[in-house]
């Protein structure tokens, strides 16, 4: 990596830590344990002289000397062995016409056989070389034989037999216990080092091609690039590199993605860390790792440090519960010292990732500190239909597949979501055998990525399935007659997810704000399940759980926040938060009287039952329509918008969808039926934000 640091003098080295790479193997270790055992190997093999002697018996001995084969160059030994009564001869003999020879050795008793020994040393015990008794030959005189008198003292052997065992006990044990020791030293007596990664440049394959449906966070954040490559074109005017860019958005748009990217453009050190890595059990830790990671930032200045998730550690002060000593704010004052305080010097960047900014502490995102706050919005329908081209090119798609539909059918996805879509697809093309990916698996895992898979194996009475489609039809109707709801997507019967039937909204462009009027729409719409299920079979389920929900919701947001209740006028009560803070919470009061929320529970109790009468007051008047689309449901089980227009206006479907067809079961046997209770059927209807319809009743 080349050294970019322009304030370090010429011939200084980048310096670098010993610890900052890879533990290398340890070699000496290796080859102390190799020869320690080698030599223990060698002491139990190793057997003095004779080790590489043959033993013979004296019968043959006493025949190879009177045939001259033994050498007499070299006169025979006689080894008594120390401490011990065996000896030996040991010497060398003929083996083969060719002159081979090899080592012997024989036993003998020296006290006994000596004087028997001496001649036949001196050929006086019966034969000359060359002739044997009975053969009528006469050999010739052969040389007289002499033997030399030795001692062996296998001391050597014995010490390393003895010792040698110990000694590699003690290896054994001394290196485990330094493993140990280093393996403490990186926790136990190095608790307060930083945990921050280093990622090498090379491997880093993330770059800003690669990260698409954020455009504004991009050039802010490519800026930040611009000025590590040039700081001279920034610094001209007077500019200053930021020190800190906090990245903020909902999970799944993107933040770490980004700064990845960032990374891969960047040609600068870039480490990365978690905020939960500075917490631990122990008092002070946090901090000391605050404070490692930026003198090791300092010293590879210019340099970027990601905290991902800074929440974890980031958290107002003064809010937590309880008493003593808290170890978050601790870490929180290093990280505020560090990044702007008496000791500060440039060229150490931070790059903090959240998505809950609202439990920050001030002083934390005030300029100096974090200079720049990047909001990583969810994308709108371009920014959709770009991720989705992004993903589309790791697998094989059909030529005939329009992305722009699936982006415009995807409101409210995040890039998570998205790429998602796209994996769900894959995976259901291959179960089914295709060569690409068409529209109709990116329709279906759409659809299964946001509302859940169809449950077509579970198993529902002919009643509940009647009762979940005029629940469903009567959202249909209500959706096609209102003239302030988004355009009907398509109904079904088919459980999916936690729900029992599903009525899906798709609106036909990104929506940033709502009108008063579009919500009573809404308000009505989600009325329509209970009122149909009234109107058919004069009784009602616990299925509409999650209509009363989201329009309870709706509607005391009407009141408390949007101020469209004429009666309460443009005020907000309470304080309302997109995230609950649980000290916080515990800590505030209400804002307005007793008299005043009588009022207010009394507005919404109004909403609800003004757009419950109007529901129950439309499909009174189309209960023919309500009957059809039912029927309908029941025998085709799932119907598109252009069915239910049909239905309404022709009274028949001129292009009726296929029959379902069963569920392929993976075992041949049939299953037991499923008991559904009634008291488990909730869900949430699409409503007001597209989510899943009600767990159909």
């Amino acid at each position: 990596m080349p050294d970019n640091n322009p304030n370090r003098p010429e011939g200084d080295e980048d310096p670098k830590k010993p610890g900052d790479g890879e533990q290398s193997f340890n070699w000496r270790g290796l080859i102390l344990m190799s020869i320690a055992v080698m030599l223990i190997v060698a002491a139990f093999t190793a057997k003095g002289d004779g080790g590489s002697f043959k033993t013979i018996q004296w019968p043959e001995f006493v025949k190879n000397v009177n045939e001259g084969k033994v050498d007499d160059e070299k006169p025979l030994r006689l080894v008594t062995k120390e401490g011990s009564a065996e000896e030996y001869l040991i010497g060398s003999r003929t083996v083969s016409p060719e002159g081979g020879a090899e080592g012997f050795k024989v036993l003998v008793n020296i006290d006994f056989q000596k004087e028997e020994l001496q001649e036949i040393l001196s050929g006086n015990a019966g034969g000359n070389a060359g002739g044997s008794e009975g053969d009528g030959k006469e050999g010739t005189q052969r040389k007289p034989l002499a033997y030399t008198v030795e001692v062996d003292s296998n001391m050597l052997s014995s010490v390393l037999l003895g010792l040698l065992p110990i000694l590699l006990i003690l290896l054994i044990l001394y290196f485990f216990f330094r493993q140990q020791m280093r393996m403490a030293g990186r926790g136990a007596m190095s608790f307060g080092k930083s945990k921050a990664k280093k990622m090498e440049i090379e491997t880093n394959k993330v770059t800003f091609k690669d990260v698409a449906g954020v455009s504004e966070a991009k050039e802010e954040v490519w800026e930040l690039v611009e000025f590590l490559k040039d700081p001279k074109k920034f610094q001209r005017l007077g500019g200053q590199i930021p020190k800190g860019v906090l990245m903020v958005g909902a999970p799944g748009t993107g933040k770490t993605l980004l700064a990845r990217a960032i990374a891969g453009e960047a040609d600068v050190p870039f480490f990365s860390i978690s905020g939960s890595d500075f917490v631990e059990m122990f008092v002070g830790v946090g901090a000391s790792r605050v404070r490692d990671m930026f003198e090791q930032g300092k010293k590879h200045a210019p340099c970027l440090i990601f905290i991902d998730e800074i929440d974890a550690v980031g958290r107002h002060r003064g809010h937590g519960l309880g008493g003593g000593h808290d170890e978050r704010e601790q870490t929180l004052n290093a990280l505020l010292v560090e990044m702007d305080g008496f000791d500060t010097q440039e060229g150490v960047i931070i790059i903090a990732a959240t998505n809950r900014p609202d439990v920050l502490d001030p002083a934390l995102l005030r300029p100096g500190r974090f200079d720049r706050q990047v909001t990583v919005a969810l994308p709108d329908v371009k920014g959709r239909k770009a991720i989705l081209e992004v993903h589309a090119k790791k697998v094989k798609m059909a030529e005939s597949v329009d992305l722009g539909v699936i982006a415009r059918g995807t409101p409210g996805y995040s890039g998570a979501e998205l790429a998602n879509v796209i994996n769900e697809a894959a995976l259901l093309a291959a179960r089914r055998g295709l060569k690409a990916i068409t529209l109709s698996e990116l329709e279906e895992s759409r659809d299964k990525v946001r509302w859940g898979k169809e449950r077509r194996s579970l198993a529902l009475s002919e009643k509940e399935k009647e009762n979940t489609a005029y629940h469903e039809a009567g959202h249909a109707i209500l959706n096609e007659l209102l003239e302030h709801t988004d355009p009907l997507h398509k109904v079904t019967i088919i459980p999916r997810g936690p729900a029992l039937g599903v009525t899906m909204f798709l609106p036909e462009e990104d929506k940033y704000t709502q009108r008063k009027f579009e919500m009573l729409d809404h308000l009505i719409v989600s009325m329509g399940g209970r009122v149909a299920e009234e109107i058919i079979f004069g009784d009602v389920t616990n299925g509409a759980g999650g209509d009363i929900k989201m329009a309870t919701d709706v509607a005391r947001k009407m009141v408390c926040q949007w101020g469209m209740s004429e009666e309460l006028g443009m005020i907000e009560y309470g304080d309302h938060q997109e995230h609950t803070f649980l000290a916080r919470d515990m800590t505030s009061s209400r804002s307005y009287s007793e008299d005043t929320a009588q009022k207010i529970d009394h507005e919404v109790k109004r909403l609800i039952d003004n757009a419950y009468s109007k529901a129950k007051e439309m499909l009174l008047e189309h209960k023919r329509e309500l009957d059809l689309i039912a029927k309908a449901l029941l025998e085709y089980e799932t119907l598109n918008a252009s069915h239910i227009r049909d239905l309404m206006s022709d009274g028949a479907m001129s292009d009726p969808p296929a029959s379902p067809l069963p569920p392929d079961l993976p075992d041949a046997e049939e299953e037991k039926p499923k008991v559904i209770d009634d008291d488990c059927r909730t869900g949430n209807d699409p409503g007001l934000w597209g989510d899943q319809a009600p767990a159909g009743a």
